[in-house]
């Protein structure tokens, strides 16, 4: 990366980040304190959260059955939709709201029945009063018809409704109790009141479900929003210097593109310079890998991107990732079923498949070779065991490359093994890169007394273990960890810090290692959790009708192969990540934190 710096007078520097926009190769350095005080970028988040939730709200109104015919597209519509929306929606909340409001009225009335309020009035102004109360029907006294001539309308459950019809009001005292207040409208007012309420906010959920037809105009606007948020942090990223009549402004490119970049500004009449970076630089990256490593990118990047000092680490990890998830899976034909899946969406879908989606897809099609090839060693196909087969290929095939528990568990710890020693090894090349050779001797040391007794115990009538070569070897590299582990130190602090890394290396190497063995558990439960839905199946169809037993076996046989193979391949993805981000990182002393080189571009 080369480092850029701007200076323009401030009436030019619209123009130049115009300019700077379509060059398009430019990663702007924002500046985050501008941007928190910025009332202009305030006003743009907001309104693109009001668009989002716009968008993700029409979303759930297509009816994917019977999905309604996009309007053009018009971006300025698409800005005013959360508006509509907005209005739609507190419509309807009033709606619900008098509806609530009815129908407890309507409960309220329905015990009494369907009356004429106004023949109460006219009732009251003749001088008679009628009074409407609810008690425990064990309380009613039948004495009050006498009385008050109470009259029973209703008796639901434990309840009695009665109303009282005297030529004197205050009865409520008298009989002490207190009134129940009835609604002015008739029950059928009520019910019809329900019934054009539901109608109303049915009408306002078919506007909402209509306005899904301009979701692409909303798509639309958020794209256009995003690019003005884009744009104006930029805007804002510039210092003010020289009395605010010149904007300072900063930003990484590619060295490749240096001359490109340089030509490009000259014809401009830009005043820039351009620099290396320095060690306190932040410096976005941009990774450079082959296609085949590329498409393990985007697991990369889901933990942390490398600092710009730092190796990649990507290239290193990417063989190991595919050859874990396959022993992980472990099965010929979960493999092959993932393989041919990716193969026909990719077929399928050739011409609409973005460049993103191609290399997912992709990536799938390796992880289900692997897992295809990995389960050859076991001979596990969708819970089956092919080398039960009694068939000379499968035999021959079994003798070839089979391996039975323990063999496969002692590959997960050679596996462990040689990637904490590549590990290391690239350790060694990350501090020479960073820090220089002389701080990288320490992790020699270790590597190269791990790799003795490796050595030893492969080669022992070469080099045997303890030996006088093997002691020489071990008095050497023990040199490099306890005195050259912190170089420019006082020897008896570099000796105390040889010896805390001793105990931190060898507590943790062994767990680091045992860590492994989770590969070959994930495969032998895999195929155990299969070969049971395969035992469900035949063992749980019904005797006697052929027809039904051979459903009931395909069924079970397909869902619950279906559970095993999305949970097996849950484990086969998040496992091998934790073997990579967690002991293959450590070890090779990665620190990340680094951000991604993000041109300023449409």
């Amino acid at each position: 990366m080369k480092k850029l710096t701007f200076l323009i007078y401030h009436k030019d520097y619209d123009q130049f980040l115009h300019d700077l926009r379509d060059l398009g190769l430019v990663h702007v350095v924002e500046n985050k304190t501008n941007k928190e005080q910025s009332a202009q970028l305030d006003a743009f988040n907001s309104q693109w959260k009001k668009l989002t939730d716009a968008k993700k709200l029409l979303e759930k109104q297509i009816d994917k059955k019977n999905p309604l015919e996009e309007n053009p597209v018009d971006v300025q519509k698409g800005f005013g939709l959360p508006a509509m929306i907005e209005k739609i929606q507190e419509e309807r909340s009033t709606l619900v709201q008098q509806l609530q409001v009815a129908k407890r009225e309507r409960d309220a009335l329905m015990p009494w029945g369907n009356f004429d309020p106004e023949n109460i009035t006219r009732l009251k102004e003749a001088g008679h009063y009628l009074d409407f109360f609810v008690v425990p029907a064990r309380e009613y006294k039948p004495e009050w018809e006498e009385l008050y001539n109470a009259v029973v309308i209703n008796t639901i459950g434990s309840k009695t409704y009665f109303l009282t019809v005297t030529e004197r009001e205050n009865v409520a005292r008298e009989i002490n109790q207190e009134t129940v207040k009835i609604p002015e409208v008739s029950l059928e007012q009520l019910n019809q009141l329900v019934g054009d309420l539901n109608e109303k906010i049915t009408a306002k959920d078919e506007e909402l479900r209509q306005l899904a037809a301009d979701l692409p105009s909303v798509k639309a606007a958020i794209q256009e929003l995003e690019l003005d948020i884009h744009y104006t942090s930029v805007v804002v990223s510039a210092d003010q210097v020289a009395d605010d009549k010149v904007m300072l402004l900063q930003g990484w490119a590619p060295e490749q593109n240096q001359q490109e970049i340089s030509n490009y500004l000259e014809s401009k009449n830009v005043y820039y310079e351009m620099a290396d970076p320095q060690p306190e630089d932040d410096v976005p990256i941009q990774f450079k890998n082959n296609k085949f490593t590329k498409l393990f990118e985007p697991i990369a990047e889901m933990y942390m991107l490398p600092t710009y000092n730092e190796i990649d680490l990507t290239p290193y990890f990417a063989p190991f990732y595919m050859i874990f998830f396959g022993l992980a899976l472990g099965d010929i034909g979960y493999g092959l079923f993932l393989f041919l899946v990716a193969t026909t969406v990719r077929i399928l879908k050739k011409d609409s498949l973005g460049k993103e989606l191609r290399g997912i897809l992709m990536l799938v099609q390796i992880l289900g070779a692997s897992a295809f090839f990995c389960g050859l060693l076991t001979g596990g196909f969708f819970g089956f065991q092919i080398y039960d087969i009694n068939l000379p290929f499968f035999q021959k095939l079994k003798d070839g490359v089979y391996l039975d528990n323990n063999q496969m568990f002692v590959l997960s710890l050679i596996l462990g093994v040689v990637q904490i020693m590549f590990g290391m090894a690239l350790k060694v090349f990350n501090r020479a890169k960073q820090f220089g050779f002389m701080y990288s001797l320490s992790t020699i040391g270790w590597f190269v007394l791990l790799a003795s007794f490796i050595v030893a115990y492969l080669l022992k009538n070469v080099f045997p273990m303890f030996g006088i070569a093997h002691l020489v070897v071990m008095g050497l590299a023990g040199i490099l960890i306890f005195f050259f582990n912190s170089p420019g130190k006082n020897p008896f602090l570099n000796f105390g810090l040889g010896l805390w890394d001793a105990y931190n290396m060898a507590t943790g190497l062994l767990g680091d290692v045992l860590s492994y063995v989770r590969l070959f558990a994930l495969g032998l439960s895999g195929g155990i959790l299969a070969s049971v839905f395969n035992s469900l199946a035949v063992g749980m169809s019904p005797d006697g009708n052929v027809i039904i037993g051979t459903i009931v076996t395909v069924l079970i046989f397909a869902v619950g192969h279906a559970l095993t193979i999305f949970m097996n391949t849950l484990g086969a993805i998040v496992h091998p990540m934790r073997l990579t981000f967690v002991e293959f990182y450590k070890n090779s002393e990665f620190t990340g934190g680094g951000k991604k080189y993000n041109p300023f571009k449409k």
